[in-house]
């Protein structure tokens, strides 16, 4: 299994970033699936080291990266609940941080756990019963020592793909970036924001 992945940042897209690993003489580009606001804290031609999640399927194998170790535990844990995937799973820390997912499961709390796509209330209830005994209590979790702030790139742009990549139109996700501009502030928490927006759209 891959842990971990190091290199310089070679492309940031929508949903996803390429890392370079081995040097320029002889590099190799992996592709990394990871959430808005892990994106935003990519700089293209920098440095970056993101912990990972190998899915084996059949006819795909695919590397999920993520902000710190304890994002990559939770994504790795919520999808021991029946019907949880990995797409899913990221969908669900584009939403919510990993204290967020765990207090949730710990109050029951279905109305913050159906703010995700693709997770109903009858959805919401069964991850709450199959986690709330393994999930643990919310830790406060910071970055890892030297991680980028979250934040520093076009926050409006970020935050509008992120709503995208999660199934909103263009409109929609224009329209709840202009709700939430007034709490950007001078350095934008991209992740903050995208939740913020998503709280927005929920509620619309």
């Amino acid at each position: 299994m891959i842990a971990f992945v190091r290199g310089r940042v070679a492309e940031v897209g929508l949903t996803s970033a390429v890392l370079e690993v081995g040097g320029a003489a002889g590099g190799v580009g992996l592709e990394l699936l990871c959430t808005p606001g892990t994106l935003a804290a990519l700089r293209l031609g920098a440095e970056a080291s993101l912990p990972t999640s190998m899915v084996v399927r059949e006819e795909s194998l695919t590397l999920f990266g993520f902000a710190d170790d304890d994002e990559k535990q939770v994504f790795e844990l919520v999808q021991t609940a029946s019907g949880v995937g990995p797409k899913l799973a990221q969908a669900m820390l584009a939403v919510l941080s990993p204290d967020a997912v765990r207090r949730a499961v710990a109050d029951e709390d279905v109305k913050t756990l159906t703010r995700v796509p693709g997770i109903g209330q009858k959805g919401a209830q069964r991850i709450i019963l199959e986690l709330r005994d393994r999930i643990g209590a919310p830790v406060g979790a910071a970055p890892l020592p030297g991680a980028p702030a979250p934040g520093a790139a076009p926050w409006r742009d970020q935050v509008a793909q992120g709503l995208v990549g999660l199934g909103w139109s263009a409109k929609e996700a224009d329209k709840a970036v202009e709700a939430v501009a007034d709490q950007a502030g001078d350095r934008p928490d991209v992740g903050a924001l995208l939740r913020a927006a998503l709280q927005t759209l929920s509620r619309a």
